[in-house]
């Protein structure tokens, strides 16, 4: 077999960066089921009618169809791979309804797919960590500050740089662009959402262009994108602006809500940032992204907002808010520039010395002794000299040797890094809490 080429856009770790992402994921977890979120696990496709019916994403779907698939085949069933986690949730809950008490709370970690350009941070395949709310017709507005309070929990028990939450409300840019005068504010949205891609006169001339704004309703927009605080105070500067309109009105009473929430929980965590929209059409009022320090030319690795009706049967509706992080996105960044290190490259924590191969049966036995108490350990794999097998040890950031003792000595166990060396018994023995597990941390 050839060397094989490597696939853009479908990462695949070393272990030592597998085991960070499972070290990552599991604290994501505890902090989701800290809050009282559900665990949930959804298909890998739906309908392409579901996948297509909100926002643009038709470019980015990934269609699935077998191989040999008869040409003549009906398609209007035709299946792709889901490209968020909300999109299947929402299909979830319509088809579980009877089932479920709310509002419900639920948390997803999985893979999906889409088909961007891969860079930096940006994949094909990649994880995801989701939490939402949903509730039958009605959805209180308190889960809307509830979860940047949860994120920001949760990536405080990461070893990360310091992540700010931006917060926004369309319902503020669509009163506004209405108190304007603009009649197709999605428009001025999907266009405004590319600020930091294109800039600030690109976007401008896009708003006349597409949008059918003037000159000075253009500047106006611009203006309300540039607004950036770290408390209530963009009220003020929005009221300076001189529009009126009663969305408007309820939207910054809403972000009000969620800056203030913040403000008192996590001073710091949370900035209202007018110019964050969204790009996917289902958000209707709260919206979230979310920076790393000193990775803010990135972009977001964590986004969400509040949905009225993406979850909608017949006269059924069921309003949701959620925001999902960036799982692969975060860590490929991280990873890319080496600010992520864990203390060893493989579970194990003990690696049993073999003196000879007759005696691996009884060095079997150390090992399970020490891993029926939970000490992660493995038998040497092969019996030569024993300073080739502490490096085999060393190389793989293993802290300790275990030395069976040799006629009716006692074992003994040497910490690898200091040189100290103890007796032992494989049924008391255990290392310190620090070497139990391989720990991530900051480079």
């Amino acid at each position: 077999m050839s060397k094989p080429t490597p696939l853009s856009g479908f990462p695949e770790w070393l272990p030592a960066q597998r085991m960070i992402e499972q070290n990552v994921v599991e604290r994501i977890r505890a902090t989701f089921e800290l809050y009282g979120y559900a665990p949930l696990e959804t298909r890998a496709v739906e309908p392409l009618d579901q996948l297509l019916r909100k926002g643009e994403t038709s470019k980015e779907v990934y269609v699935l169809r077998r191989l040999q698939e008869d040409p003549g085949a009906r398609t209007d069933d035709s299946l792709g791979l889901h490209f968020d986690l909300t999109v299947p949730f929402a299909r979830f809950v319509l088809e579980n309804s009877g089932k479920l008490q709310f509002p419900f709370r639920r948390y997803q970690i999985q893979k999906v797919w889409r088909g961007e350009r891969p860079q930096e941070g940006r994949y094909r395949e990649f994880l995801q960590a989701d939490i939402d709310v949903v509730d039958r017709d009605n959805l209180p507005f308190h889960y809307d500050t509830e979860m940047p309070l949860v994120i920001g929990d949760a990536f405080a028990s990461l070893p990360i740089p310091k992540a700010t939450i931006l917060v926004n409300n369309r319902k503020v840019c669509e009163g506004f662009y209405r108190g304007l005068g603009l009649e197709d504010p999605d428009q001025v949205l999907r266009t405004v959402d590319k600020l930091d891609k294109i800039g600030p006169e690109k976007v401008a001339a896009l708003l006349v262009e597409t949008a059918g704004a003037t000159d000075a309703q253009a500047a106006a927009c611009l203006k309300l994108a540039a607004i950036s605080t770290g408390d209530a105070s963009f009220v003020d500067q929005v009221r300076a602006l001189g529009v009126t309109n009663d969305l408007l009105d309820e939207g910054l009473e809403e972000l009000v809500r969620v800056v203030d929430a913040g403000t008192e929980y996590a001073p710091g965590l949370i900035r209202a940032e007018l110019k964050i929209a969204r790009g996917l059409d289902y958000y209707t009022g709260t919206v979230y992204e979310t920076q790393l320090q000193g990775y803010e030319r990135f972009g977001s690795i964590c986004s969400g907002g509040r949905y009225e009706n993406l979850a909608t049967s017949g006269n059924e509706r069921f309003p949701g808010v959620g925001i999902s992080i960036g799982v692969s996105r975060m860590l490929g960044l991280l990873f890319g520039h080496n600010a992520l290190t864990i203390s060893r490259s493989v579970p194990t924590g003990v690696v049993v010395a073999l003196p000879a191969e007759e005696l691996r049966p009884a060095c079997d036995r150390i090992a399970q002794a020490l891993r029926r108490r939970g000490i992660s350990t493995e038998v040497a794999p092969a019996a030569a000299k024993f300073g080739k097998q502490i490096r085999f040890a060393e190389r793989r950031g293993i802290p300790f040797v275990w030395f069976p003792g040799a006629d009716g000595e006692p074992d003994t166990i040497k910490d690898i890094r200091s040189g100290d060396q103890v007796e032992a018994d494989a049924a008391t023995w255990a290392p310190p809490a620090e070497d139990l597990i391989p720990v991530v941390s900051k480079a």
